[in-house]
């Protein structure tokens, strides 16, 4: 049976071992403080909801040893740890650092990491997530790029299961719209990128596989930078990046909707990606999208009808796009492990138990039907 990388996004808040997490989740276990006081906004709303392993603090090896277990045995073997940058220093390292990394069964999945670049706003702190206000940039200047990139370099890339493709240790940016703003141009982040490249191979890495993140054509697209030149998605790789994959269905079509009606607009999206895009394109499947959690007040926009039996449709959706795109590897990225507070998780609930991850290990490790 073939391989498939089946790659969970990783939001690595659910601990309280940040200081600087404080500021958003005071009771000082993360973003659980928002899951735990979640309560219902209309009747069938389905929320709250409860983790069936516990509010496990993600920094702590024995839980995280606990999850690669679970994760692998369902076919999972891949996390992409979104990654932050702010004030000068990294954030939220510390589920990847003191978790992961030092979980003893580490070496039976591999990882990598996408930074995740955006601004950060009070949208983590329910009591002000009404509030656009920006409490750190994530654009950065070319200086403050080559010291964040040489930590990744360093402390990351040189892991022995560092994902890789092609042996180029792969890494994903959120925004690249961002990341433009903060390096001045698309010439002048072209220029960091082949910095970026050179630092790996100076590392003694074989080089660098970059990818971004796709959301809707219009909100990717570089628009009104180096002389009003815009610079579509489409070519993206003439900036220097190699791939791309989705974050989340929230990102480029109306998820207000029945998760079944969603799937056309998902097929579509991949196959217009498959005309447009000129570097490979890894298929994503998101489990859901409700972020209320998270709000005070009602927050229309929710994905529904997110049956186990809707999401194994969509998982063979994507394993049958990388089954047809053979030339490169069968990747596929799922939004996500973790993301309680969005609704969009593998990690087993009150809800539906294990019927995601049971949904996963039916599609990628049991012989086809």
């Amino acid at each position: 049976m073939s391989h498939y990388d089946v790659a969970a996004y990783v939001w690595p808040s659910y601990t309280g071992d940040e200081p600087r997490s404080r500021i958003f989740w005071p009771e000082g276990i993360g973003e659980w403080q928002t899951v735990r006081a979640a309560q219902p906004k209309f009747p069938g709303h389905e929320w709250p909801r409860k983790p069936l392993w516990g509010y496990q603090n993600e920094a702590d090896p024995a839980a995280m040893e606990q999850q690669i277990e679970a994760a692998v045995s369902h076919g999972v073997n891949v996390f992409i740890y979104d990654w932050y940058w702010y004030d000068r220093r990294p954030f939220l390292e510390n589920c990847l650092n003191d978790g992961f990394l030092k979980a003893r069964n580490n070496q039976q999945m591999k990882f990598y990491l996408m930074w995740a670049n955006h601004d950060a706003t009070y949208l983590w702190d329910k009591r002000n997530s009404h509030m656009d206000t920006v409490v750190w940039q994530g654009s950065v200047d070319r200086v403050e790029f080559e010291r964040a990139m040489s930590r990744v370099i360093e402390r990351y890339f040189c892991q022995s299961n560092y994902y890789t493709i092609d042996g180029k240790p792969v890494f994903m940016i959120y925004d690249v719209p961002n990341l433009v703003k903060g390096l001045g141009g698309v010439e002048n982040t072209r220029r960091a990128i082949e910095w970026m490249r050179e630092a790996c191979v100076k590392a003694g890495l074989p080089g660098l596989h970059l990818q971004f993140t796709m959301w809707n054509e219009n909100a990717t697209n570089l628009s009104g930078v180096d002389n009003g030149r815009d610079i579509p998605a489409s070519r993206f790789g003439d900036v220097g990046f190699d791939s791309c994959s989705h974050y989340q269905y929230v990102h480029f079509t109306n998820i207000d909707r029945d998760y079944a009606d969603v799937l056309s607009d998902v097929a579509a999206e991949w196959q217009r990606l498959e005309t447009t895009i000129s570097m490979p394109y890894f298929p994503h499947v998101s489990l859901g999208w409700d972020n209320n959690p998270r709000h005070v007040d009602f927050k229309p926009g929710i994905l529904r009808n997110c049956t186990p039996e809707n999401i194994e449709r969509a998982l063979r959706l994507a394993k049958d796009y990388a089954d047809r795109h053979p030339q490169q590897p069968r990747l596929i990225t799922i939004n996500s492990w973790n993301e309680w507070t969005e609704s969009s998780y593998l990690q087993p609930d009150d809800l539906h138990g294990y019927g995601y991850l049971e949904a996963v290990k039916r599609v990628f490790q049991q012989t086809p039907r």
